[in-house]
């Protein structure tokens, strides 16, 4: 059973905005902490951001930072992934994950996670 439930994404243009959202209302345990991490064509999984749980810190990649924003609301159990002035290297799948413990290693660590969803496609055109 799916536990993690991503929507959001599609075909915009270049420089379009676009949010994505992840439902883990599904998932019952104590999380630590939900990512978001990418995956373009051809290329090895990317972190994109987190976000803890216990004071909704967000961390990014350095490479997202300033574009990228993740945010949460606690009533719905989602967590979202703003990303504003899309470029055509955006495009790729996203997926969110979550992660039980606070000590297992890095949050950009895709292997730190428990949990993944499926993914939402995201295409960005030039």
């Amino acid at each position: 059973q799916v536990q993690l439930v991503e929507s959001g994404g599609r075909l915009v243009q270049a420089g379009d905005s676009l949010r994505l959202s992840c439902d883990y209302s599904r998932r019952t345990d104590t999380r630590y902490a939900m990512g978001w991490f990418r995956q373009a064509p051809g290329k090895e999984r990317e972190f994109v951001g987190a976000i803890t749980l216990s004071d909704n810190m967000s961390y990014y990649s350095d490479s997202m930072k300033g574009r990228f924003t993740i945010s949460r609301d606690t009533a719905k159990n989602i967590i979202y992934l703003q990303m504003n002035s899309l470029k055509s290297e955006d495009t790729g799948v996203y997926y969110c994950a979550d992660r039980i413990r606070s000590w297992s290693g890095p949050l950009s660590d895709g292997a730190s996670y428990d949990d993944w969803g499926q993914g939402t496609q995201v295409t960005v055109s030039s």
